[in-house]
């Protein structure tokens, strides 16, 4: 079995047993639901004890349970653009709002990067008289670029002097 296979496994289960992501992940615990979701999914990897949850949750073999702690390749099979409309939105907002939120970082911590490895995402519905609107906060460990070889004092990495 590949690793797209046990998650069509995993949602054909979702469906049989009308699971929501939001009580597949209170089963399974110990993390939020965009960690859970993304992990069934197959883009990151469940710890041995969720697993094990998720396992007995959608009646998994040890192997699948096994292949669930299995460090992914991760969006091997995602298309640039993203052709589904919700995924497209989520890159046309980086396409329009990206380049501010990169200059206000680069201003803000110094020439460097927002992790996608020391990373919380979590999202949230906030109730709005005009259409209830969608919050989403991501949360990433600042990552400066280091300079090559700084000589004579020169300023080792891209961490804004303060």
């Amino acid at each position: 079995m590949i690793r797209s296979e046990l998650t069509e496994k995993i949602l054909d289960v979702k469906r049989e047993k009308d699971l929501s992501w939001k009580a597949i992940a209170e089963a399974i615990g110990g993390y939020n639901q965009i960690f859970i979701t993304t992990a069934l999914l197959g883009d990151m990897p469940l710890p041995c004890p969720q697993a094990a949850k998720a396992a007995e949750l959608f009646g998994l073999t040890k192997s699948e349970e096994k292949m669930l702690t299995e460090i992914p390749m991760r969006g091997r099979e995602t298309i640039m653009p993203p052709q589904d409309p919700t995924l497209y939105r989520f890159y046309e907002a980086m396409l329009i709002f990206g380049p501010a939120m990169k200059e206000t970082l680069h201003e803000e911590f110094g020439d460097g990067i927002m992790s996608a490895i020391d990373y919380v995402v979590k999202m949230e519905r906030e109730p709005d008289p005009a259409g209830d609107r969608v919050k989403i906060t991501m949360s990433g460990k600042f990552l400066p670029y280091k300079y090559h070889e700084p000589k004579d004092g020169a300023q080792a990495s891209g961490a804004r002097q303060v």
